[in-house]
């Protein structure tokens, strides 16, 4: 990747006022949601960052970051937050490079958060057995400019396990996980790390309990937990509303019989 625009990546308008607004680098003008259009043809070549006139207003040209990502997303069915998504990918050990399943692909934003974090040279396969929330999360991968990274498949994971090896992760957003990981252990390569995201305490309990079962190592239980600051001089406090339970957080490590 260069310092110049290159025909058909994906970019980001950002203004002062307003959410990122997601678009394309192609030539000629195209629709921008209920906004009217943009020209950016005269970008392609040109330095990332140049200042743009949109909808009468000053932009800047960027590429996006993960959070322009999560913040333009499509939604459909209830998505993992991005405080849950990011420590997510440090439990399972996602990084670049990885080789990744995921089941439960929702609307796509774990999907994009672990296709970001393999890079290009990494991949993600995404299982659900409901069609139409494949659909949903392709639509939000390829939108983003990372289809290439991801190959979506229709399958129920939890009646017919996972049918991949020498994975380095293997994520799961389901009612039932602890069904799936004796499949996900098998699919693991050594070393590698099963990842969970369950909303009650039962859940996590019996999630637990089959990760010691089946022998995982440095199996973590945890819940993210958001609170802002308001920051002033001299009047730094704590926002008064956070962004409190979404969900609990597993995550064992697959190790050979000692």
């Amino acid at each position: 990747m260069t310092d110049r625009w290159g025909e058909g990546e994906v970019a980001v308008l950002r203004r002062l006022d307003g959410p990122p607004v997601l678009v394309r680098l192609i030539r000629g003008a195209q629709p921008v949601g209920t906004e009217g259009v943009v020209d950016l043809s005269a970008e392609i070549g040109q330095p990332v960052g140049r200042p743009v006139t949109w909808s009468g207003a000053s932009c800047t040209l960027l590429r996006p970051s993960l959070a322009d990502l999560f913040a333009t997303l499509h939604r459909g069915a209830q998505i993992v937050t991005a405080k849950d998504a990011i420590h997510l990918l440090f439990l399972a050990g996602v990084g670049p490079g990885g080789h990744v399943a995921e089941a439960g692909s929702g609307s796509g934003a774990l999907t994009i958060a672990l296709a970001y974090a393999v890079g290009p040279q990494g991949h993600v396969t995404s299982f659900d057995r409901r069609p139409e929330f494949l659909a949903a999360a392709r639509s939000n991968v390829e939108r983003v400019g990372l289809g290439d990274r991801v190959t979506f498949r229709v399958r129920d994971v939890m009646a017919e396990g996972i049918d991949l090896t020498e994975l380095s992760s293997v994520v799961l957003d389901l009612p039932e996980p602890w069904e799936v990981l004796a499949s996900a252990r098998a699919a693991l390569r050594p070393g590698g790390y099963a990842a969970t995201y369950t909303p009650t305490y039962n859940q996590l309990e019996r999630t637990v309990r089959t990760f010691r079962t089946l022998k995982f190592e440095d199996i973590r239980a945890e819940e993210v937990l958001e609170r802002g600051l308001h920051v002033g001089e001299g009047g730094t406090r704590p926002e008064f509303e956070m962004l409190g339970h979404t969900g609990f957080l597993a995550a064992g490590r697959k190790v050979e019989a000692r």
